[in-house]
């Protein structure tokens, strides 16, 4: 099928052009909002158009950069395509790039990590400037104008809407089914005028299966037929497996207790290899009627959908491995029937969020022994990838899950320590922490019964004597008792891997 057989708006024909041509009307210094959110829905030709200018004008002697708005992480087509030809002078929200990873780190690049459900409000409310112009990957183009969206919306909704000029990729490697799959809520507001959203469900469809655009905003149409990002995960280790089990043990507890329903309340997962155990263990686990309000699908709750574990997921992207994709694109006339996909505003909003009472499943680099957790940065100095969603669904679940192995860097690092080395989720939005030693359930805790728990729980034994015995001279130490440290000794335990390569007590 021909980029002309996706768009059904005559009038719009005229504007498809090469990605260089494209590329072209993208100006140096503009603020540049890109579809995109964790490997799905971006635009593929467009970036990598623009890398091959910028990177001429850079050899002509000519400064050209520009500031890169997506609704989380993309692809090496984008993020590393740009990163290498020294593009982008400031990224926003998230990325998971090694070469833009290096930029940001090497102080190249300017990073504003955000709350991934802040951004379209802060766009909105002026906060970041003015956006000039909205690169979004669709399916098709319907007769009127409509947008059929791609296999993520993100904030594709703000970017059409605030963009003064609007370049659309139309991919037709994606599948045409995808078409109303997606609900798309125009219900939102400045404040003082905003109104409560009416999502009382996981499953209620609220908005309209389309994006809306002007389309005398619309100055070029490229056709592309690229798949996403793709990436596979690694099947479950015995270490993901162990964290999995401890998790579903806790559920069934809390079940048990009467504090949580037979069917579970909705679930967000976090991306990754133990995100994707722990929904594995889930779809061999006791229960049953689940229901997914999360920020991505991935692999795991496919694989929960497929076998009717759960009857509904809720998201704002669709990220597979290609195996998974396979399966999703053959049977997408049942997925349609189980997923929404929605602007990343409300599949992470903290009202819903508190509302339907998520259950969220995060990772983490490290936590302290108070259950403070730093989930971005190595080191304290060096950006990993960003807080994409974990605080908008960590401080407003009813019950927050932060996951690790317990050891990194081949054994020489604990991921529990004295005290974090950043920190991103504080310990009053922090109420589970577990690894493969076991679960501490800090509800109801003081700090220095925090630290007993997460201790016995969840440090590894090569550490645990170590962490005892810094906490047992904190206590009788530190200048007061409520939570108590020694400063120099604690943030020693980082200053000593960089000396050593070995984190353990100085």
């Amino acid at each position: 099928m021909s980029v002309a057989d996706r768009i059904r708006n005559p009038a719009l024909l005229s504007r498809v052009m090469s990605a260089d041509d494209a590329a072209a009307l993208i100006p140096a210094g503009a603020n540049v909002g890109m579809s995109g959110f964790t490997g799905a829905g971006y635009p593929k030709a467009l970036p990598q158009a623009l890398a091959r200018r910028i990177e001429s004008l850079h050899a002509a002697g000519e400064k050209f950069r520009i500031n890169v708005w997506t609704g989380a992480s993309t692809a090496p087509e984008l993020d590393g395509a740009l990163a290498k030809v020294d593009a982008m002078e400031t990224r926003l929200p998230f990325q998971s790039d090694p070469v833009c990873r290096q930029k940001i780190n090497n102080g190249d690049m300017h990073f504003i990590d955000m709350h991934l459900s802040h951004v379209a409000q802060h766009v909105w409310f002026g906060f970041l400037g003015k956006l000039d112009v909205a690169v979004i990957e669709v399916v098709g183009i319907l007769p009127d104008g409509r947008l059929i969206p791609s296999m993520a919306i993100g904030n594709n909704k703000t970017w059409l809407d605030q963009a003064d000029k609007v370049i659309l990729e139309v991919n037709t490697l994606q599948p045409e089914s995808l078409e109303g799959m997606h609900d798309v809520y125009y219900g939102t507001d400045l404040p003082p005028r905003r109104v409560p959203i009416p999502l009382l469900h996981p499953n209620d469809r609220i908005g309209e299966p389309y994006l809306h655009c002007d389309p005398d905003k619309i100055v070029a149409i490229i056709g592309t037929h690229q798949t996403d990002r793709n990436s596979g995960f690694a099947a479950p280790d015995v270490v993901s497996n162990l964290i999995a089990q401890h998790i579903i043990d806790f559920l069934q507890h809390e079940v048990k207790t009467g504090r949580l329903p037979p069917h579970l309340l909705p679930l967000q997962s976090g991306v990754g290899n133990v995100a994707n155990a722990v929904l594995a263990g889930l779809n061999n686990g006791p229960f049953e009627q689940l229901t997914g309000f999360t920020e991505v699908l991935q692999d795991g709750m496919l694989d929960l959908l497929r076998s009717g574990k759960m009857v509904s997921a809720s998201a704002t992207a669709i990220s597979l491995s290609a195996e998974a994709l396979a399966d999703f694109s053959a049977n997408i006339d049942y997925y349609r029937k189980r997923i929404v996909l929605r602007p990343q505003e409300i599949s992470n909003h903290p009202e819903l969020v508190r509302r339907l009472g998520v259950i969220g499943m995060n990772a983490m680099i490290e936590a302290d022994i108070y259950g403070n957790v730093n989930s971005t940065h190595i080191m304290g100095s060096g950006m990993m990838n960003g807080i994409g969603g974990s605080g908008d669904f960590a401080r407003n679940c009813y019950l927050s899950f932060f996951v690790t192995p317990s050891l990194a860097k081949g054994g020489t690092i604990s991921s529990i320590v004295p005290m974090v080395s950043h920190v991103d989720h504080t310990e009053h939005d922090v109420q589970v922490i577990v690894t493969e030693h076991g679960l501490a359930d800090l509800r109801g805790l003081s700090p220095r019964q925090r630290a007993v728990s997460i201790i016995h729980n969840c440090a590894h034994p090569k550490f645990r004597d170590a962490l005892l015995d810094y906490t047992a001279r904190a206590w009788r130490n530190a200048p007061a008792r409520h939570t108590p440290h020694l400063l120099d000794e604690a943030l020693s335990w980082h200053t000593r891997y960089l000396r050593t390569g070995n984190m353990s007590a100085p």
